[in-house]
């Protein structure tokens, strides 16, 4: 078992995550200006109508032609534009504006949001936003020497407090041929947080924690039991939880599969790890979804060595041994979390997930055919709970997994405090 970082996304965001969203995206100075052309594509491919502002220095690397191709509208490049109607284009560009994402936010840049001057165009924009209802995201961009340095810190600390959102920054190999922290994010990693703002924050506070994937039970060095479960489903329960203010764990099997951003990973192989793991954590959080497909039975003894195929003789018998119960433990601790399992059945789902339910003694278990969602990007999940089942439909697993937080959200009961 250990703890992973966040890995980049790698999926495509659903087409319609920032549907209706209109974003003023600024650009200042500094090579990761190459990177705002894929956000722009990225943004705009979730949905979003992007208005792109531009600092003469963040032209020096990128052209407010290729910015004005990939977005479908004219670049504001200077406060002095005469487009606007008013000429006072640092005032309308906000106006009807839900964010200005600065990606990449300079040092300078930083420093001129942190003191409230204004002395281009995007300075302006973000000093005259409307900050009731225009969010303001600040994506890093500097030499690892220049994030460090006590005047940038006091700075990113002063934005945020003031309400700005700073996303990142990651560390890596820089331009300047060193390796650090300030490094912008990826364009799919802003995308990503981009969308997680404007999901409700019906979470806030709580502490969640998921199993997902399969498990793999040895049977010698080279083989093992396992099942055909993605992890997809789990992977995006935990997302969606984070993304709805949460604080989320982890608890993966071998899955292939990035790390949410903003979510704590243990990984493990075998159901007893799984449960070694989600044991000692279980009764510090609020609400635990078990999305794994826990294999039910490992084989009693591990061979030491890779068994070997002899001729004329019969195919090794193989003992099995029960695994551990991990949501039926995890329900009978003296102060359990919000327990929600899951069922993936091959047929007669509402049967089987009402005696699971019962089984398990849990208030809420997620149904879903197994064959018909292993490996898939879709899904269709029945919710069967005390009063009964109620459908949420097909749909890809991200949008499945927000409507099932939402509906974990409005189970919780209201004078539970949050631990």
């Amino acid at each position: 078992m250990r703890d992973t970082p966040p890995a980049e996304p790698a999926a495509a965001a659903p087409a319609d995550d920032l549907a209706g969203r209109r974003l003023v995206l600024g650009l200042t100075g500094g090579i990761a200006c190459y990177k705002a052309a894929e956000l722009t594509r990225e943004l705009a491919k979730a949905g979003a109508t992007v208005q792109v502002v531009m600092t003469e220095a963040a032209e020096r690397f990128v052209t407010a032609v290729t910015m004005q191709a990939l977005s479908g509208r004219p670049v504001f490049t200077s406060q002095w534009d005469l487009r606007a109607p008013n000429a006072m284009a640092h005032i309308d560009l906000t106006r009807a504006a839900d964010a200005v994402v600065v990606a990449p936010a300079s040092a300078d840049f930083i420093a001129k949001l942190a003191h409230g001057l204004a002395n281009d165009l995007l300075s302006l924009a973000c000093l005259a936003r409307p900050r009731e209802r225009c969010s303001l995201l600040v994506a890093p961009a500097m030499n690892r020497e220049m994030w460090d340095h006590p005047a940038t810190r006091r700075n990113v600390a002063q934005i945020a407090a003031d309400g700005a959102a700073v996303l990142g920054p990651a560390s890596g190999d820089q331009a300047c041929g060193e390796v650090g922290d300030g490094r912008m994010l990826e364009a799919a990693e802003i995308r990503d947080e981009v969308v997680a703002h404007f999901q409700p924050k019906v979470l806030a506070g709580r502490r969640v924690l998921v199993t997902a994937g399969p498990t793999y039970e040895p049977i010698d060095p080279v083989r093992g039991v396992t099942n055909r479960s993605s992890g997809k489903m789990g992977f995006a329960v935990a997302r969606a939880a984070a993304e709805a203010g949460a604080a989320v764990t982890l608890v993966a099997g071998p899955v292939a599969l990035p790390t949410p951003r903003g979510v704590a990973r243990l990984d493990v192989q075998t159901a007893r790890q799984m449960h070694d793991a989600v044991l000692p954590l279980a009764a510090a959080h609020d609400v635990f979804v078990a999305t794994a497909a826990v294999a039910d039975w490992r084989p009693a003894q591990v061979a030491a060595h890779k068994l070997k195929k002899a001729d004329g003789h019969d195919a090794p018998t193989i003992a099995m041994a029960p695994n551990p119960d991990i949501l039926a433990a995890v329900a009978r601790l003296p102060r359990p979390p919000y327990c929600v399992g899951f069922a993936a059945e091959s047929h007669d789902l509402a049967k089987h997930a009402r005696e699971k339910r019962e089984r398990k003694g849990v208030p809420l278990v997620v149904a879903n055919v197994g064959p018909a969602t292993f490996g898939r990007d879709d899904n269709a999940l029945l919710l069967v709970d005390a009063a009964g089942e109620r459908e949420l439909g097909q749909g890809d697993k991200l949008a499945l997994a927000r409507a099932l937080v939402r509906e974990i959200a409005r189970r919780l009961p209201a004078a539970q405090e949050p631990r």
